[in-house]
């Protein structure tokens, strides 16, 4: 096979199986390690574009001309959530169609059209809130960016080496989230809070450096490629449904929470554009580090058991968070809501090691009954990108429930967050029941234990002892 090939035929690999061990050693570790990196950090900058208006949203006071209420801050932080979600199924198809080097220089470039957006119309006093919820919306293409990053990255590594991966890969691009919280609090901290269109302007040449990185060294891969229909064939298989239900109670919390969290505080405690600033970053922060632990957890204990306890944790944080509430505790408030982020992160990476192992496990099933073990398990790594596409996209909808959820409870006669927690607080008992009773019991219960895929010019007897 070739390593990389010439650039006139558009910076494609040939070939590409990183199950055969002397290949992966020698070559294939390489250039994964290489394309991961940068995959990393065009998502990263994505993540940050997507969710830049919950900061942007901080600053938006009758200071600066733009006197929006608390339930039309949140309706506008739903706003890119929304479409971001929506986006994230043609993203992933979009690198099995183009290549996954192609589509990230694409993706990326895009990113200039809302941020530039936002940077020239973010400090006009009296624009009105329509349009400032388009701009929110052409800022949705940055959540968009993770289902591609994450559909090539699957690709890019072996089975056995796939929860840490894409738990650097998601984490990283994560980070994303808390790093522009982390500017915003620069911004306010050194220019004042009337001033951010200084946030947007710091994130123009970022977005260009990604966009050249990706172009100069990333690779497509032919195994990226499948055949038509492959969202069809998974949109039929039960297990699609019940990752995403449970992606929805981990990733959608994670990033509804990570664009909440801000206002939460602000209405909450009645906080400043700085003291709601000087907290939020550390939430999506530390749920970000936490996705590769529980990508690397999932590696050794299984997927399922993971979630099982990042569930059971949820339910109890969220708990807390009530109490708090209840207290008006700021400490055990705050403390509660980065302890919910850091489960959300170990949740995040352990149901996303459950979608490969669960279709390499019927892949072995298949085999064990008779079937052909190549095309066996060239169809688990079909499915579990089509899947990984479809539960990002369902999971990203969940942040439009929690802050929806938030802007209701704010907006009623308590005025206060607890009915949106409860709401939350039965969600998560659901799903830690869900993960019980499909993957943790009967025949299922070994489904998330990662387990070898064979080479492509491995043998039917070979594939069956796997």
């Amino acid at each position: 096979m070739t390593t990389r090939a010439l650039a006139g035929r558009g910076h494609w690999i040939e070939g590409w199986d990183p199950e055969d061990e002397r290949f992966w050693e020698s070559t294939g570790k390489r250039v994964a390690r290489r394309n991961l990196i940068f995959s990393i950090l065009s998502e990263h900058v994505g993540f940050s574009v997507w969710s830049i208006w919950s900061v942007l949203v901080l600053f938006m006071s009758p200071s600066i001309g733009l006197p929006f209420t608390a339930a039309e801050k949140f309706l506008l932080v739903v706003t890119p959530n929304l479409v971001g979600a929506v986006l994230r199924l043609p993203y992933g198809a979009a690198v099995t169609r183009f290549g996954g080097r192609n589509w990230t220089i694409f993706s990326s470039a895009v990113l200039l059209v809302p941020t530039a957006l936002a940077f020239f119309f973010v400090q006009q006093p009296g624009t009105p809130l329509w349009v400032f919820m388009l701009i929110g919306a052409a800022a949705g293409v940055g959540g968009g960016n993770f289902a591609s990053s994450m559909t090539n990255i699957t690709t890019f590594y072996p089975q056995r080496h796939q929860g840490w991966a894409l738990g650097l890969n998601a984490g990283g691009g994560n980070l994303g989230v808390a790093a522009i919280q982390v500017v915003g609090l620069l911004v306010i901290a050194t220019a004042g809070n009337t001033h951010p269109s200084y946030v947007a302007a710091i994130y123009l040449p970022l977005i260009v450096v990604a966009a050249v990185c990706a172009a100069l060294f990333m690779d497509n891969v032919d195994a990226v490629r499948v055949r038509p229909g492959a969202l069809r064939e998974a949109a039929a298989n039960k297990h699609t449904w019940w990752i995403s239900f449970l992606y929805i109670g981990t990733f959608g919390s994670f990033i509804g929470y990570s664009f909440a969290f801000g206002l939460v505080l602000q209405t909450e405690f009645d906080f400043t554009p700085l003291q709601a600033a000087s907290w939020t970053f550390l939430g999506p922060l530390m749920g970000s580090i936490a996705r590769p632990f529980g990508g690397w957890l999932s590696d050794r204990l299984g997927g399922a058991r993971v979630t099982l306890w990042a569930f059971a944790g949820m339910s109890a944080g969220t708990g807390a968070l009530l109490f708090a509430s209840s207290q008006g505790s700021f400490a055990l408030y705050v403390a509660a809501f980065i302890v919910l982020f850091v489960l959300t992160g170990i949740g995040n990476g352990s149901t996303y090691k459950m979608i490969p192992a669960i279709f390499a496990k019927e892949a072995e099933d298949e085999v064990t009954d008779g079937g052909e073990a190549v095309a066996a398990f060239a169809r688990a790594r079909r499915m579990s990108g089509a899947v990984i596409g479809i539960a990002g996209a369902i999971g990203a909808l969940g942040g439009v429930g929690i802050n929806l959820a938030f802007r209701s409870s704010y907006g009623g006669e308590a005025a206060n967050g607890d009915a949106a927690l409860t709401t939350f607080l039965v969600y998560y008992v659901v799903c830690g029941i869900v993960t019980w009773a499909v993957y943790l019991r009967g025949a299922l219960k070994n489904t998330a234990a990662p387990q070898p895929l064979p080479t492509q010019q491995s043998s039917k007897a070979e594939a069956g002892r796997a």
